[in-house]
């Protein structure tokens, strides 16, 4: 199976560009949030969907699954948005994963699966994951994890994050909803680095 690195992934989401605006003051054409100066496009967004939507319809319960992910589009936006300032989060306390880490984390997680299939339809029904994205989910968490333990508890570690969050300057084109600021999330998604952050790991990875 072709699997595209966290690493590479990462750096897909992200192209240079100032401005979430046009100069005439209308949403920039193709822009779904600005991070940090960057854009992420909403070619890569709708890449992001897409991964899962075809995975979605390659699965036996194609239908229902697709059903019940009504707003992936803004999830995956949020998570990626979210990613970035973990990244900085991480990169201002000197933190980093190896990618020994990251296949650490896959073979525990296969091992609890039983095997690769199980793994990948768990991934997807339960944390919205296409197949290429589980890798990078296994970045997230390991900064994640990482981050906290870095700041010593929860409370602090937020404050860390919302000071990444506002060097990064984020806007989002409002088509995608806003990006609230004091919980460090995109309109009601759900926020990774609280959310069952200190139960054990499961066959798929908590978070989309």
């Amino acid at each position: 199976m072709h699997r595209r690195t966290a690493l590479s992934v990462s750096a897909a989401l992200l192209v240079a560009a100032p401005l979430l605006s046009a100069c005439s003051g209308e949403t920039r054409p193709g822009t779904a949030a600005v991070v940090g100066g960057d854009r992420i496009t909403t070619s890569a967004l709708q890449a992001q969907v897409n991964d899962v939507r075809d995975a979605q319809n390659r699965s036996g319960q194609g239908a229902q699954l697709i059903q019940a992910t009504a707003g992936l589009e803004r999830l995956k936006l949020n998570k990626m948005i979210q990613s970035a300032v973990l990244e900085r989060a991480a990169k201002d306390a000197g933190l980093s994963v190896s990618t020994k880490e990251i296949e650490d984390v896959r073979k525990a997680q296969l091992k609890t699966a039983g095997d690769e299939k199980t793994l990948v339809a768990a991934a997807l029904q339960e944390a919205q994951l296409a197949p290429d994205q589980i890798a990078a989910d296994a970045r997230f968490k390991l900064l994640r994890d990482k981050v906290f333990a870095h700041f010593g508890s929860q409370d602090k570690a937020l404050v860390g994050l919302g000071e990444a969050a506002k060097a990064l300057h984020i806007e989002v084109n409002p088509r995608f909803g806003r990006w609230d600021s004091q919980q460090l999330l995109l309109g009601d998604q759900e926020t990774p680095w609280i959310t069952q952050r200190t139960q054990p790991e499961q066959a798929a990875p908590a978070g989309a």
